[in-house]
């Protein structure tokens, strides 16, 4: 493998020979943060040229929506030129289910999403935004490609717990993701008492997500919830210019009323 594009020498099967393909490898190619935003980030900004050398490459692609990909892969090819067109990429989307419930539970077999790798084909697996398989669908294919003795290699790009946990000042040697909470609001304040109550056990900070446009409903419940001292932090529209980043006491947030768009990707801490 080169080291600016992650380029191997063609398999046997490439060069036309007979003999075994090399298996391909899973490349895990993160995506902007701003999914679903009016506005977008400067690629250039988010995003390695190493990375975008290796995604402008690949034309064997598995992801949640082939449509949202395929315009992801024409921001980049305007930086780094696809090498096989938008129209000949062959994309293979993760079943709906996996979407709703997600796929980090074992209960998905992706195996077949990676026949082209056993064929000598390198895959790109992508997601909405951010790191496939951090907070987003792609465990199961990352599972899939160990099963098989395939290569999985992450590139570097935005990660959304990792830049909010850095900006929240809370704990970040001891901490864990717990995904989203439940939409019930009287389940949503159980969940949150839970969590508080284990972050003044034990220190561990508890980072959340929610859907945009139920975040000024969560950031009220935990503004209820939370008793005075718990700190609260919130990085919303992460890597975009509006990026904000605020954390305090509960009762601080409470004091300087401080509120949350419902159209912008937002993660939520608690700590001490």
């Amino acid at each position: 493998m080169t080291e600016s594009t992650g380029e191997r020498a063609p398999s046997t099967a490439a060069s036309g020979d007979r003999g075994p393909a090399v298996a391909g490898q899973l490349f895990l190619v993160p995506a902007p943060l701003d999914f679903g935003c009016t506005e977008q980030a400067a690629l250039q900004d988010l995003m390695p040229l190493q990375s975008l050398q290796v995604a402008s490459r690949l034309q064997h692609w598995v992801c949640e929506s082939a449509k949202t990909a395929r315009a992801y892969l024409k921001r980049v090819d305007a930086l780094v030129p696809l090498a096989h067109s938008i129209q000949s990429l062959q994309v293979q989307e993760l079943p709906r289910s996996v979407h709703k419930k997600g796929d980090h539970h074992g209960n998905f077999d992706a195996r077949p999403l990676l026949a082209p790798a056993l064929a000598g084909h390198d895959i790109g697996l992508i997601s909405e935004a951010g790191m496939p398989a951090i907070a987003d669908p792609g465990a199961s294919v990352v599972r899939a490609a160990h099963h098989l003795g395939l290569r999985v290699v992450p590139l570097v790009g935005p990660a959304s717990l990792v830049l909010a946990l850095a900006a929240s000042g809370l704990n970040g040697q001891d901490f864990a993701f717990v995904g989203y909470l439940p939409q019930d609001a009287s389940q949503r304040a159980q969940r949150v008492r839970e969590l508080e109550r284990l972050v003044l056990k034990t220190g561990q900070t508890q980072l959340f997500i929610e859907t945009p446009y139920r975040n000024c409903a969560l950031l009220l419940t935990l503004l209820q919830t939370l008793a005075p001292t718990t700190r609260l932090a919130v990085s919303s529209a992460l890597t975009m210019a509006q990026s904000q980043s605020r954390s305090a006491t509960t009762e601080s947030w409470r004091k300087r009323g401080w509120s949350l768009d419902n159209s912008q990707p937002a993660v939520f801490a608690i700590g001490r």
